[in-house]
């Protein structure tokens, strides 16, 4: 009897310890919904540039001597024909002395030769009438005449080393006023990597420095061929200049990530593929009045692609298993999951090709907690609030 009571109190005991320790059913959790929109979404295909100026001219010596002056600093802006730097120009200076002097001699040369073209017409003048006369005989007036074409030869001889004297003053002239080396176009210094006492000339590997015409500017992007293929089948015309034409305009993205305030167009694409790249490169011209970009500068091409009236939902309310995506309705309170075909993914929005419908509700974060028949307490939010939340901040 006693046994039977010891027996039945641990029954009851093991009854309430089961009684108490079995969980409890949990109600339904709260979940942030949203309904599937249409919207208008601008999309970008993005692809890195290069910036250059729209002429980039590298200066360089034309003749040979040490810069005795630097007059311009980097990054200045100057003028087409303003004095960047100076070379010496004392043996320069002695030669101009030389060459003048050559001149004044070549002068009295021809003076001289003339002189003597002068007296020897006269001694032709003077006996041809003797000849007529028969006073003398002609030989007389043929070596005075041989005498004369001998002088004019002297002559024509003294004026060609005269021009040459000239010409060789003239050279010297030049090459004193290459001494002073200018700007060839109008725009901003470059790096200026010799300095005073350097040996240049016009053979030198190193520029003395280069000038960018920034006043509008390039930048250069490239493309696989298939992108590139892609590209003009979607593109509007018949030919290849008809679609350039017709691009619409893009966006250039600083290397800060801000977006440069002008709008570009693309001008050019280049008429053959690279073969050690295997891409094709396009030119993109911007204006640049406020000069806020360089020569070097580079940045992020943004090719505009509209989707228009678009269904969309957060990203945060897609999952994907074994490369399918999903997303989690909310019908009578529970969740089904339901495939959908995402177009693209823009700025934290999933772009549905299909699989939901406008105005279906549906899991909009969360959803590594959620199974399917989950019971849900929906709680409504805006997506654009959700969108913007998740947004990063610079």
């Amino acid at each position: 009897m006693t046994n039977k009571l010891i027996l039945f109190s641990v029954a009851a005991f093991s009854l309430t310890a089961c009684k108490k320790e079995a969980p409890k059913q949990d109600g339904p959790k709260p979940f942030p919904v949203v309904s599937v929109e249409n919207k208008n979404i601008v999309g970008y295909d993005t692809f890195p540039a290069s910036i250059e100026g729209r002429v980039n001219n590298d200066v360089r010596a034309k003749i040979q001597g040490y810069i005795t002056q630097v007059l311009v600093d980097e990054g200045q802006y100057v003028t087409k024909g303003q004095p960047l730097f100076r070379l010496e120009t004392n043996i320069l200076t002695e030669n101009a002395a030389a060459s003048k002097a050559g001149i004044g001699a070549a002068e009295s040369n021809v003076a001289a030769a003339q002189a003597q073209v002068n007296a020897a017409n006269v001694e032709v003048n003077k006996l041809k009438p003797l000849v007529q006369k028969n006073i003398i005989s002609n030989v007389q007036l043929q070596t005075a005449q041989a005498n004369l074409a001998q002088a004019q030869a002297g002559l024509q001889q003294a004026i060609a080393a005269k021009r040459q004297a000239v010409a060789n003053y003239k050279g010297v002239e030049a090459n004193i006023d290459y001494s002073v080396i200018r700007a060839p176009i109008s725009g901003v210094i470059g790096k200026l990597p010799l300095k005073v006492g350097s040996l240049v000339g016009p053979t030198d590997q190193v520029a003395l420095t280069t000038i960018s015409d920034t006043s509008e500017i390039f930048a250069y992007f490239s493309m696989n061929e298939k992108a590139y293929f892609d590209f003009l089948e979607k593109s509007v015309g018949a030919n290849v200049p008809e679609k350039i034409k017709n691009l619409p305009m893009v966006e250039l993205q600083l290397a800060n990530g801000s977006i440069y305030p002008e709008k570009g167009r693309i001008e050019a694409i280049t008429g053959s593929l690279d073969p050690t790249t295997g891409t094709i490169q396009f030119r993109v011209s911007f204006k640049n009045a406020q000069k806020l970009l360089s020569n070097g500068n580079s940045g992020t091409i943004r090719f505009p692609k509209h989707y228009d009236n678009v269904l969309v939902v957060p990203e945060s309310a897609t999952y994907e298993q074994q490369g399918i995506v999903y997303v989690y309705k909310v019908e009578k309170d529970t969740a089904r999951n339901a495939v959908v075909e995402v177009i693209e993914r823009i700025d934290n929005l999933a772009l549905i090709k299909s699989g939901v419908k406008k105005g279906e509700v549906i899991i909009a974060a969360g959803t590594g907690n959620v199974k399917p028949g989950t019971a849900v307490k929906p709680k409504k939010i805006s997506m654009d609030s959700l969108v913007q939340s998740v947004k990063p901040k610079f």
